[in-house]
């Protein structure tokens, strides 16, 4: 119960939650920011603890994905579809990205859509080999931007619900 009061009554519990949040696949810095908010931290601390949040597992990604999933086809073999399902992606994704190369993947990871942002690029980039030195600036300068539309987004949103607007 103490954990909890932490990270839903304290400035400090609610910039970590509002980061672990961030970290997790799918829902990353779209769904962290405006969570953040909704717990109540003001916009100028819930906007760098979700960019740090969604930034922390990037370089993890592209460094060490391929490995990661080598080692789960070997011992896990259960996981073989989950496997070939995000390496589809990845390599459908990176289409798109390979193109315009590190223009492509700020912009990919910059729009805040589903199956865009950090951990999709970061995936993409590790599946087209880019490197780690070229490919994080990308990545940091596309989770900026997504998290400057979302904080624009949630600051209308806040707005509307509560008829500010």
């Amino acid at each position: 119960m103490e954990l909890i009061d932490f990270l839903t009554n304290t400035i400090q519990g609610k910039c970590l939650f509002t980061m672990l949040v961030s970290m997790v696949p799918i829902v990353e810095l779209r769904g962290g920011l405006p969570f953040g908010v909704a717990l109540g931290l003001p916009y100028h601390l819930a906007f760098p603890a979700a960019v740090t949040g969604n930034l922390i597992p990037a370089p993890f990604i592209i460094v060490y994905i391929r490995r990661i999933f080598e080692l789960m086809r070997r011992y896990i073999p259960r996981l073989n579809g989950l496997v070939d399902g995000l390496e589809k992606k990845a390599h459908l994704k990176g289409r798109k990205v390979m193109k315009y190369q590190y223009i492509g993947l700020w912009l990919f990871v910059a729009i805040p859509l589903p199956g865009t942002g950090a951990w999709t690029g970061c995936l993409a980039a590790a599946f087209l080999g880019m490197r780690l030195k070229k490919a994080m600036p990308a990545v940091v300068l596309g989770v900026l931007t997504a998290g400057c539309v979302m904080l624009a987004l949630t600051h209308v949103g806040v707005n509307l619900f509560s008829g500010a607007v």
